[in-house]
């Protein structure tokens, strides 16, 4: 698959075409690349370097959210993750390409550009059946405790709202946002009425207590 990207050795690109992958299923009920869920227990089947590459991806897409395109420069990004001037299809940062594909992070597509996930899903059984015992039963323990998945992607909406809220943006706007994140319609709906009124709430406290300061204050 990654011939798409390499047409030969001799001919390796000095850039890398990568576009994110939306998929509002696993950017709602995923995990972020840098999160302790996956550093736990993605590590032991993705391995570092391919971790470090999708860690360094997710920083790239959110410094750039509106992007639908990233150039990543192969030689540098290589020797920021500490793999060296090394290049071609045997490289590690290459084989760590593979690694995404081979997980379903990732896809060549057709106009000669990969297309990485902004999120990862929860690890499949049969690849937890394959983690120690001891990390098994953490996972176990994981899946029991954590919130449902509705739960989850509705904090982290909400989240996200309330800093779009915080940053003078309507309601509309905000679920628009939501939108292009991945998120579902209802949760986008829901986080966005709850931003707008909470934003509302605390504008209305901070206008109150500046025409009534506590008696400490005016001491």
């Amino acid at each position: 698959m990654t011939e798409l990207l390499l047409p030969a050795p001799a001919t390796d690109p000095p850039t890398l075409r990568i576009r994110p992958w939306p998929d509002s299923v696993i950017d709602t009920l995923g995990h972020d690349p840098r999160s302790l869920y996956v550093e736990t227990f993605w590590l032991p089947t993705l391995g570092p370097t391919t971790l470090l590459l999708m860690r360094n991806l997710a920083h790239r897409f959110d410094e750039a959210p509106d992007a639908d395109l990233i150039e990543l420069p192969v030689a540098a990004t290589a020797q920021a993750l500490g793999l060296g001037p090394r290049q071609g299809r045997n490289s590690p940062l290459f084989r760590s390409i593979d690694r995404l594909l081979q997980f379903d992070l990732a896809f060549a597509k057709p106009d000669a550009t990969l297309a990485v996930r902004r999120n990862l899903p929860p690890v499949a059984r049969r690849h937890v059946r394959r983690l120690p015992d001891g990390v098994q039963e953490m996972h176990e323990d994981w899946m029991r405790r954590s919130d449902g998945p509705r739960q989850i992607a509705e904090r982290r909406a909400r989240r996200v709202a309330f800093l779009l809220a915080e940053l003078g943006n309507d309601p509309d706007m905000i679920e628009r946002s939501l939108h292009h994140l991945g998120y579902q319609p209802t949760v986008c709906r829901e986080a966005a009425a709850w931003a707008s009124t909470r934003h509302h709430e605390v504008e209305r406290s901070v206008a109150a207590e500046a025409r009534h300061p506590s008696s400490q204050d005016a001491a």
